[in-house]
């Protein structure tokens, strides 16, 4: 009796070590452990799905009142990314604001008036110099071409009426560099006319086109000083832009003096 309850240990003890069992029992263990994380992951994707259908969506490239790019930048305009301009900036001095503003470019302000009502020619070549690619006698072109008609409007008309008709096209090319507002949307922004103009950008331009130059022929020492004030704050003078170059200076020869 004895001898048989020992051989039924043995084969037990036999049975539990079996390399065969450990082995399903920790495959059985690896597929409770694959049920459970696919089970955790389902939850999880089925929670993102319902949160994501409550929460609003943003509207594309807008969010928080300021519009992104791909960069991920804010374009504080407030307009969209893709398909609208950006908003016109000011002019940094009304036309009326001959003497200017007081800060860092006061002196070069009243520059500008003087040269404005006492040789405007000076004024218009100046700045169209500064606006030029080309400033290699830029000035002295435009100056001189002002002043044959400056002279021509004085001696036939009795005043500056032709010099206009040259000039006001720097301000359109201040007003299309700088992004500035011109008359026509500041009229809309004010007293809401010239709606159907503003909308369509040809009309727009032809518009603001026509403006600059009725500002030209009616206020023309004005709209110069307004103009020499934004290109001076703007950039700076095209003489300025020349490179630095490397000057290399000998050493000075020393003589040493010998001992007696």
């Amino acid at each position: 009796m004895a001898s048989a309850n020992h051989d039924l240990n043995k084969n037990d003890n036999h049975d539990e070590s079996s390399p065969l069992l450990a082995k399903q029992e920790q495959e059985q263990e690896q597929q409770q452990d694959e049920k459970k994380a696919t089970k955790l992951v389902e939850t999880m994707k089925s929670d993102k799905v319902e949160t994501d259908a409550k929460a609003p969506a943003p509207a594309t490239g807008f969010v928080g009142g300021y519009a992104w790019t791909a960069d991920g930048l804010p374009l504080r305009h407030g307009g969209s990314v893709v398909g609208e301009p950006m908003g016109r900036s000011q002019w940094s001095s009304g036309i009326c604001c001959c003497l200017g503003r007081n800060d860092e470019f006061l002196s070069s302000d009243l520059e500008v008036c003087v040269l404005g009502s006492v040789a405007p020619c000076v004024l218009y070549g100046s700045n169209a110099e500064r606006l030029g690619s080309n400033p290699a006698g830029t000035f002295a072109n435009h100056c001189s071409t002002y002043t044959v008609l400056y002279l021509i409007g004085k001696a036939v008309f009795g005043w500056n009426c032709l010099a206009p008709w040259f000039s006001y096209n720097s301000r359109t090319a201040i007003r299309r560099r700088f992004n500035l507002e011109g008359s026509c949307e500041a009229l809309h922004g004010t007293c809401g006319c010239c709606g159907s103009f503003v909308e369509d950008e040809a009309q727009r331009e032809q518009c603001e086109s026509a403006c600059d130059f009725a500002t030209h022929f009616f206020c023309h020492p004005c709209s110069l000083c307004q103009e020499g004030r934004e290109i001076r704050r703007r950039m700076p003078h095209p003489g300025f832009n020349a490179q630095p170059f490397l000057v290399m200076i000998p050493p000075v020869e020393q003589a040493m003096g010998r001992g007696a």
